[in-house]
């Protein structure tokens, strides 16, 4: 894998997650799906951002890299995720402060992680990962869900499809899909009444033929494989008795 280049399975994910402080495990499930940058767009995030009645999340205009607002809607996944943050960020109200923020260290925005990141990464057996690599990861599973790429694009944050396709990062398994869904469009396209018919089916085909004509020759017993020879060498005149 080159440098920069990845992406997470969910099985690593589930790794790296186990291995991090619990107040940064909600922030890494979060930018899972969505693909936000971590720092300046989830860690940013306060409850007036978020939106449980009409199920969005979002970021405001000027808040982007490119200026321009964003919201994602609110999955079954990500409610969840974020429910369980608003009940723990209510059980510690102690002191009866507001704590604006969605992310937390004892009420207080997260700034910092680098250090909790790298070593959570190293026990999962997977230390080249960075944050980043969340924003190709969450291209790659809309991608796989069949999100059509403008959609994508909104959800994730790119202006362009030229940057969304440096993200949209395609592995075998994805081409090994890809191949299948065509050859079902070609199936589609012969039709059951189509003449085509294929290399392979052409010699199982040939083969049975093969077959069919040597159990014909098998049916026809000894007695009658001399009489037929004794009717040909009569109309030849009698020639090539022994």
């Amino acid at each position: 894998m080159q440098a920069g280049r990845g992406f997470f399975e969910r099985s690593e994910f589930d790794a790296v997650l186990a291995h991090l402080p619990v107040d940064l495990r909600p922030v890494f499930e979060v930018t899972y799906i969505l693909g936000w940058r971590v720092k300046s767009e989830i860690l940013t995030r306060q409850w007036v951002h978020v939106d449980f009645r009409s199920g969005w999340l979002r970021l405001e205009p000027g808040e982007t890299k490119n200026d321009e607002g964003r919201q994602f809607p609110l999955t079954p996944d990500l409610r969840a995720v974020l429910e369980r943050q608003r009940e723990r960020t209510i059980g510690e109200k102690t002191t009866g402060a507001v704590i604006p923020w969605v992310f937390h260290r004892a009420g207080m925005r997260i700034k910092s992680f680098r250090r909790a990141w790298v070593t959570a990464c190293k026990k999962a057996g997977i230390p080249e990962r960075v944050p980043h690599d969340f924003r190709r990861t969450a291209v790659r599973n809309l991608e796989r869900a069949g999100v059509p790429p403008s959609t994508a694009m909104k959800m994730v944050g790119h202006r362009t499809e030229s940057i969304y396709r440096r993200y949209a990062i395609v592995d075998e398994a994805m081409l090994k899909e890809g191949a299948a869904k065509l050859q079902t469009l070609h199936d589609i396209q012969q039709g059951p009444a189509s003449n085509v018919v294929r290399l392979a089916d052409a010699k199982r085909l040939g083969s049975s033929s093969g077959r069919v004509a040597s159990t014909k020759r098998e049916k026809i017993g000894p007695a009658r494989r001399g009489k037929v020879v004794e009717v040909w060498r009569e109309k030849r005149g009698g020639q090539g008795r022994d």
